[in-house]
């Protein structure tokens, strides 16, 4: 019998979260900023810098994995979510493309439990509701075709948690 997986979606703090990956909302630098990127680092210690730093970079939409250092969780997948401007400029695609980009890193590196923030939804300005609904669509797509993977949508705030939880329930 195959393991029915579901998306999860909950509140909370993503460098708290025990799982084989979190999902970093990265800057193209990979370099650290703010929101989800700043606290990643901050938590994670000085040596993902140091790891960041030889991947010179990655284009929006891909991705790249590091250890975890010292988070709880094994590894952090870097993805640079695209900057909102207006949506007529592939933003969406894009979008996708950070979500599919990190499943994929996840499963070639044997995880199970993946953990995602709300990527593009905070300085990037990506309209919340959108991105919910890019994000959901496309995790549930993957896990369809990979039902050993665990995923859940960890939310910084209600608004967040909400407009996922909404996303979520349209399917």
């Amino acid at each position: 019998m195959i393991k029915m997986v579901k998306l999860k979606v909950k509140l909370g703090d993503i460098t708290k979260e025990k799982v084989d990956a979190i999902v970093n909302a990265a800057n193209t630098t990979l370099l650290g900023g703010g929101g989800v990127d700043g606290a990643i680092h901050r938590a994670a210690g000085p040596a993902l810098n140091v790891a960041c730093a030889r991947f010179h970079g990655c284009s929006t939409g891909e991705a790249r994995i590091t250890p975890g250092f010292e988070l709880p969780a094994r590894y952090i997948i870097h993805t640079p979510g695209p900057i909102w401007q207006g949506g007529n400029h592939g933003e969406a695609t894009l979008l996708a493309n950070s979500y599919r980009n990190s499943l994929k890193l996840a499963i070639e590196n044997d995880c199970q439990t993946v953990a995602f923030p709300s990527i593009s939804t905070g300085v990037y300005a990506y309209p919340l509701a959108q991105a919910a609904q890019i994000a959901v669509k496309t995790i549930q797509t993957v896990l369809k075709q990979q039902p050993q993977l665990e995923v859940t949508m960890v939310c910084f705030d209600s608004k967040t948690y909400q407009a996922y939880l909404d996303a979520l329930n349209e399917k």
